[in-house]
């Protein structure tokens, strides 16, 4: 065997070892699904955007089948903004269900954050076209929700449903906020996606808050 060709065996070698214990990674993520799996569709539920100070709050709702097999599926806070995008299309293009529930900052204002999540939450759930069986949730329990429900402490780290419900709800938040960038110029929010950061804060003492200002967010602000 010559060193090329050695070396390619190697890198094949390493390749596979990478990816078995991805898929050993995964299936330990699977363990609820499994566990609660006996009830028939097993969805995800987590959110997004609850500590912006602007753009609204969006919940996922997502469907797997027991067999789908989707790499690197995990908390969308610990994946980078370009593997988020790339796991969306997948996850959309392999899920049995997915859906999206958006509460804007004038609902959010009148209703408080929580109650607004959890609003976003139904809204995620009404709009899957299969109706689930068990909720596994990242740390909640949803009121008005009949639907048996499990919640989980960090569950977007330990569930893949889970971890696919917030990367949707990520990606279409981050979507919106990139859009309202160009309606309201000067925030950064395509950038900061509506979080407190200098700039935005900064711009709001000196522009003054949009419609998309949270109002009971920014009153220490202006």
């Amino acid at each position: 065997m010559t060193k090329t060709e050695q070396l390619r065996v190697e890198r094949e070698q390493r390749k596979q070892e990478k990816l078995a214990k991805e898929r050993e990674r995964l299936e330990g993520m699977r363990s609820f699904e499994h566990q609660y799996g006996g009830y028939g569709a097993v969805c995800g539920i987590d959110e997004v955007g609850r500590g912006p100070l602007a753009g609204p709050v969006v919940a996922g709702a997502v469907i797997l089948s027991p067999d789908c097999e989707i790499l690197y599926l995990n908390d969308s806070k610990k994946l980078s903004e370009k593997k988020r995008e790339l796991l969306y299309d997948e996850i959309m293009e392999k899920a049995v269900a997915t859906g999206i529930g958006v509460i804007s900052p004038a609902r959010i204002d009148e209703i408080n954050i929580l109650q607004a999540t959890y609003e976003a939450m139904r809204m995620a759930i009404s709009n899957l076209k299969v109706q689930p069986s068990v909720l596994l949730n990242d740390a909640v329990t949803i009121p008005l929700v009949e639907i048996p429900q499990v919640p989980i402490i960090k569950g977007d780290a330990k569930s893949v449903s889970i971890a696919a419900a917030s990367i949707i709800a990520k990606v279409t938040r981050d979507h919106m906020m990139v859009e309202y960038e160009e309606i309201y110029p000067g925030y950064g929010f395509a950038s900061n996606k509506g979080y407190g950061s200098a700039q935005h804060i900064a711009a709001l003492k000196e522009l003054g808050p949009t419609p998309i200002h949270r109002r009971t967010f920014i009153k220490n602000f202006i």
